[in-house]
């Protein structure tokens, strides 16, 4: 192979890797515009103050820290009216690889997304209480996003709450 075919080969290469992780930065903006819809529900629900609005708004934030045990609730409360839990309080793999499919991922994105919620669920399984486990798993979720570099810019999440607003 030629050098110039190399570096063609490279650049093709590079351009579908990009792309790729562009699509699935997408999808999660999507994914997380669809768990918005729920927000208000479960903020008056839960009666939860602005710390967790807070915490809400700053959620993909690599440098946040998410400490707040509410969080976990009001992402339990998200998943529950979004009817992503089953009564064991886990993600149902079924409607969980549904609500990614309808916010357009395609089979592999869908079942790699349920495999790394179901990985955090498995991780923190000795977590008693639901709310702190849903915090550790919305935690480690959020880690594996940045990993992938599937995690939405802020620049993007603003956009996406001014036009909800």
């Amino acid at each position: 192979m030629t050098y110039s075919k190399w570096r063609l080969s490279c650049l093709v290469c590079v351009i579908f890797v990009a792309s790729s992780v562009m699509a699935s930065k997408e999808l999660i903006t999507k994914m997380s515009s669809g768990f918005t819809k729920v927000v208000d529900q479960c903020k008056n629900e839960l009666n939860v103050g602005e710390h967790i609005m807070q915490d809400m708004y700053n959620f993909w934030r690599e440098e946040y820290e998410l400490l707040n045990r509410d969080l976990g609730c009001m992402v339990m409360c998200m998943a529950n009216k979004l009817d992503l839990i089953g009564e064991d309080q886990k993600m149902h793999h079924g409607k969980a690889a549904d609500f990614a499919k309808s916010h357009g991922a395609d089979d592999d994105q869908a079942k790699q997304l349920v495999g790394i919620v179901h990985d955090c669920e498995n991780t923190h399984q000795g977590v008693e209480d639901a709310c702190s486990r849903a915090l550790e798993v919305a935690k480690c979720f959020r880690s594996k996003m940045h990993e992938l570099k599937w995690a939405p810019s802020m620049e993007v999440i603003m956009e996406e709450i001014m036009t909800a607003v």
